[in-house]
């Protein structure tokens, strides 16, 4: 593009991808989701190689491979050469090829195949059994007959030894079909690598400026001075009523966030807690406080499907009643906030709970997302459940079974057109998180095409609560899908007793201080940077908004326009031409 400013001098300005950063070893993921989506007639070949599994694509028939439980297992051979394994005679649900695998720990471990079943459409799981008889589920994929499905997972090892990988299927009358096999070990700086490579890939670009004057002689010497006003990637915390009272609370909030969602004050227990008597005082109150400091807000939640989080009036209502109720409920709040919020949570916990669908139908909440959808149709509609990405024992909320409940609602007649995203909670326990798990699940949701939030991130108490809360913030912002970060996290005066960030004197925690680093890191800093002899000057700068100053080291004059450097931002030059 071309801005004319005057005829003295110009700047020139290229927009270029960042190449890679180096690895340690094999890349961590490749982020290719389509693996993930497509049902394919022959299996890609095995993920690193196979990693530690021995004969992972079984070119050596079945050498390595053994049986495990009951069942028989023999060669499968496709129309064009292809060799698999085939696990049939199944009288368990762990009936299944298997193969014995040293694990190391402290080391985390991808892990992929591609599964297929003789007949209809069931669930396949990759299971570890180790010495101690424990069970680690470590993916999951809905397997057809007629295709081939890939498993995508992963484990963080806690222990050092052998393990059997077996597949687990429920339904005991199918064959489980299984090729290339891949279980990949990483070290948590190959880990963390492969991390900030995607953090400079998806997070960054490099913008080249060249400074010359109107006859096009370089500018030796140029200065030009960069600050960013404003990052693109949404990073924010969660906000509760005390912010109305504390001068201190604001203060600290405002220094820091962006972006936040109330942890309780939308809620229908909040707003209407006697029936028919409706106040939204407190959440207009917080809705204002947050425009006047340019706070950006996810509306947190028209329903949750939880019985024991429903107001104490509506718990025994009649379905008929509990329809007119929770039809008036979403009217209200969503008309009342429509246009000001960047997303509504519509539904929370879904897969874990089933209140609406109980009472009212299976249809019931994507008619809900239905009528959001009409009220705003301009917001982003979410499902918004824990254990997705944190938990891989929680069958009911793996990425998997997210994946099948929003499809079901999005297929749901005229919902084709809603403006559709993915809330992971994140709710991670005291331990190790398994971060190899929560990139796979990351990976399986993105496969959908729709933006990912990590919506209420928190970590428990325990002596590594902020080493832990770091990695888990690192994985989701290095992730390409994961359009945002909101954590439930905060001061101690507020009541935030989970993962607490400052105490009651508003001094930073260790999480705090981990936070604050993040902020600080995930941001470009303010700089002066001198155009060399060619009047170029290249730096890799964090997508957001940016004020940029360029100043003749003759003349001394100087100019200052705005720059918005996006993801999707294509190559290009931008000539601007400024009097003398």
């Amino acid at each position: 593009m071309s801005i004319s400013i005057g005829a003295y001098w110009v700047l020139d300005f290229l927009f270029i991808f960042l190449s890679s950063v180096a690895g340690h070893g094999v890349h961590a993921s490749s982020y290719d989701y389509s693996a993930t989506t497509e049902c394919l007639k022959e299996p890609q070949r095995a993920q690193y190689g196979g990693g530690i599994v021995a004969n992972p694509e079984f070119t050596y028939s079945l050498e390595g491979w053994a049986v495990y439980g009951e069942g028989e297992i023999r060669e499968g051979l496709s129309n064009n050469g292809n060799r698999y394994i085939i696990s049939h005679s199944r009288t368990q649900s762990l009936d299944s090829a298997s193969q014995k695998v040293q694990f190391e720990e402290g080391t985390l471990y991808s892990f992929s195949a591609w599964i297929q079943i003789n007949r209809g459409s069931e669930s396949v799981a990759a299971v570890l059994r180790t010495a101690g008889g424990e069970l680690i589920r470590v993916g999951k994929v809905i397997a057809r007959d007629g295709c081939w499905s890939f498993i995508k997972g992963g484990v963080f090892a806690n222990f050092s030894g052998p393990a059997v990988l077996l597949f687990q299927s429920k339904n005991t009358n199918v064959e489980i079909w299984i090729d290339s096999v891949s279980l990949q070990p990483f070290t948590m700086e190959q880990w963390r690598s492969h991390q900030e490579e995607s953090i400079q890939r998806e997070r960054k670009r490099k913008v080249r400026f060249h400074v010359t004057y109107a006859n096009k002689s370089a500018v030796e010497g140029a200065v030009v001075s960069i600050r960013q006003t404003q990052s693109s990637f949404p990073f924010g915390c969660g906000m509760n009523h005390y912010i109305l009272e504390s001068v201190d609370y604001q203060n600290w909030f405002t220094s820091r966030f962006k972006y936040t969602t109330f942890t309780n004050e939308m809620k229908w227990y909040s707003t209407e807690k006697k029936q028919g008597h409706e106040n939204y005082t407190i959440a207009d109150a917080m809705v204002r406080f947050a425009k006047q400091n340019g706070i950006s807000i996810r509306g947190h939640n028209i329903f949750w499907d939880d019985p024991k989080y429903q107001p104490d009036w509506v718990k025994n209502l009649s379905p008929d009643d509990l329809r007119e109720a929770a039809a008036k409920r979403i009217n209200s709040v969503v008309s009342r906030y429509a246009g000001q919020l960047i997303a509504w949570d519509v539904m929370n916990e879904n897969l874990h709970f089933s209140f609406y669908e109980d009472k009212l139908g299976v249809d019931a909440s994507a008619e809900y997302f239905s009528r959001a959808f009409q009220l705003d149709p301009g917001t982003r509609l979410f499902m918004n459940e824990y254990n997705t990405i944190e938990n891989c024992t929680d069958e009911d909320a793996n990425p998997v079974n997210y994946k099948k409940r929003l499809e079901e609602i999005l297929g749901y007649p005229g919902n084709e057109g809603i403006l559709a995203g993915i809330g992971a909670q994140g709710h991670f326990g005291s331990d190790q998180p398994d971060l190899a798990y929560m990139r796979a699940s990351l990976d399986i949701l993105a496969s959908t095409g729709l933006p990912i939030w990590l919506t209420e991130v928190d970590v428990d108490r325990g002596p590594n609560q902020a080493e832990y809360l770091e990695q888990i913030l690192r994985e989701g912002h290095s992730h390409p899908a994961v359009e945002g970060i909101i954590m439930f996290v905060g001061p101690e005066i507020a009541g935030f007793n989970v993962t607490t960030l400052a105490d009651k004197d508003f001094k930073n925690t260790p999480a705090g201080d981990v936070v604050d680093k993040l902020i600080d890191e995930w941001k470009s800093t303010t700089a002066e940077l001198i155009a060399d002899s060619e009047g170029s000057i290249e730096v890799s700068l964090f997508h957001g908004d940016y004020n940029i100053t360029v100043k003749d080291p003759v003349g001394n004059s100087s100019t200052s326009w705005n720059l918005s450097l996006g993801k999707d931002d294509s190559e290009g030059n931008a000539h601007i031409y400024i009097n003398a």
